[in-house]
C-alpha cells in the first residue's frame, strides 16, 4: 500500500497540512459564521417570540382584570338597581295597600251603616207586623177589649 510507504510521508504530511489549514480557513471564514448567524437569528427570533408572548400574556391578564372589574361593577350596579326597584315597588305596594285599606274601611263603614239602617227598618217592620198579627189573633179569639196601642207598647217594652 502506497500510503504506508515511509518515503511518501513527507508529501502526505505536506498535503495534510495544506488541506487541514484550507479546510480550517474555509470553515472559520465561511461556514462557521453562517452557522453562528443562523443560530443568532434563531435566538433573536425565539427571544422576540418570548417577548411577544410575555406582552400578550400581560395584555391578556390586563384584559381579564378589566373584564372581571367590569363584571363586578355591572353586578354591583344590577344589584343596586334591583334593590332600588325593589324598594320602589315596596313603596308603591304599601301606598296601594293603604289606599285599598282606606277604601275597604269606607266600604265596611258604609256596609255597617246600611246593615244598621236595614236592621232598624226590619225591627220596626217586625214590631208593626207583630202588632198586626197579635191583633188578628186576638180578633180571631174574640178578644176585643185590648187596644192596638197597648199591644204596641208591650211589643216595644219586650224588644228592648
Amino acid at each position: 500500500m502506497p500510503q504506508l510507504d515511509p518515503s511518501s510521508y513527507a508529501s502526505q504530511i505536506f498535503w495534510l497540512l495544506i488541506c487541514f489549514f484550507a479546510m480550517m480557513f474555509i470553515m472559520s471564514n465561511f461556514i462557521i459564521p453562517k452557522i453562528a448567524e443562523t443560530r443568532q437569528q434563531r435566538e433573536n427570533k425565539i427571544d422576540s417570540y418570548l417577548h411577544k408572548a410575555e406582552e400578550l400574556q400581560q395584555k391578556t391578564e390586563t384584559a381579564i382584570k378589566r373584564y372581571e372589574d367590569a363584571l363586578n361593577s355591572a353586578s354591583q350596579q344590577a344589584s343596586a338597581a334591583l334593590e332600588e326597584t325593589k324598594n320602589e315597588l315596596n313603596q308603591v305596594i304599601s301606598k296601594k295597600q293603604a289606599e285599598l285599606d282606606k277604601k275597604l274601611q269606607k266600604q265596611i263603614q258604609l256596609g255597617e251603616q246600611e246593615i244598621s239602617s236595614e236592621k232598624e227598618a226590619a225591627l220596626k217592620e217586625i214590631k208593626s207586623v207583630s202588632a198586626e198579627v197579635t191583633m188578628e189573633i186576638l180578633h180571631k179569639l174574640n178578644i176585643s177589649n185590648i187596644k192596638t196601642a197597648d199591644i204596641k207598647n208591650i211589643i216595644e217594652q219586650e224588644a228592648k
